[in-house]
């Protein structure tokens, strides 16, 4: 019997190892972050998102204002995502590799990488919930806020410091000509135009010092960083479908004019 203890105990101990571990490992990503949503492509939107971690959990809320407004005589959905993976920033003008005026979802992807999050209203928050415009926000103004699992992906990226915040949806009248004339060329997207793609909004997720800019909608307003930040991952189906009606209508509307 004792020489069955003896045997039992290193696996014991194992064990309780292991578990003493598994939330050490889970809050690795715990805490506050926070940023300033910087326009995109001429996009005259602004922002701030903040993001709290507790554990596994997440509460984000992101604050909006003049993105574009409506499609299809509808509010304009603006599907949103933590990006990562890459190196942390919001792609520049200086990454519009072929100087037609916009920055592509292609020539920023280098910059913020992929989807690791999706900021949808309900449902999956996962990257396969990228494109769903059923469950983004919409308008030219929004508060965002919701509380769920995030992925450990995102949590990583959160903790190496690489997460980024990004909104999507730009109206074709505030970009440059030779853009509006350019298809996408994203697959599944080809016959879109650029700016049907394009981010509008991004920003790279800072941690706040404990004590600092707390998160939820009555939070301070958190600490602007700079302009680099993280971008957008390719954008298809119901999203570039949403688009695309939008930039017809617009399109109407200018030559109605």
């Amino acid at each position: 019997m004792k020489k069955k203890l003896a045997l039992l105990a290193p696996a014991v101990a194992l064990g309780l190892t292991t578990m003493a571990a598994a939330p050490a490992m889970a809050d690795h990503a715990a805490g506050s972050y926070s940023t300033t949503l910087n326009q995109l492509n001429n996009s005259g939107a602004s922002g701030t998102a903040w993001i709290d971690v507790n554990g596994t959990e997440a509460t984000v809320t992101v604050k909006t204002s003049g993105l574009a407004e409506t499609f299809m005589d509808g509010p304009y959905p603006h599907v949103q995502h933590i990006h990562i993976g890459a190196q942390g920033t919001c792609p520049t003008m200086a990454d519009d590799a072929n100087g037609d005026g916009v920055l592509s979802t292609v020539e920023g992807q280098p910059a913020y990488g992929s989807i690791g999050t999706t900021l949808s209203l309900e449902g999956s928050t996962g990257p396969e919930a990228g494109t769903d415009i059923t469950v983004a926000p919409s308008g030219s103004s929004y508060t965002y806020e919701r509380t769920f699992e995030l992925n450990q992906e995102t949590q990583d990226a959160l903790a190496a410091g690489t997460g980024v915040v990004v909104v999507h949806g730009l109206d074709p009248a505030n970009q440059p000509a030779a853009a509006t004339e350019t298809m996408s060329g994203l697959p599944g997207a080809e016959e879109l135009p650029l700016a049907a793609t394009a981010p509008a909004l991004c920003g790279p997720l800072e941690m706040q010092p404990v004590g600092g800019a707390d998160t939820g909608v009555t939070a301070s307003e958190p600490v602007a960083s700079d302009a680099n930040g993280t971008g957008v991952a390719l954008l298809s189906g119901g999203l570039l479908a949403a688009a695309g009606g939008a930039y017809a209508v617009r399109r109407r509307m200018v030559a109605d004019r």
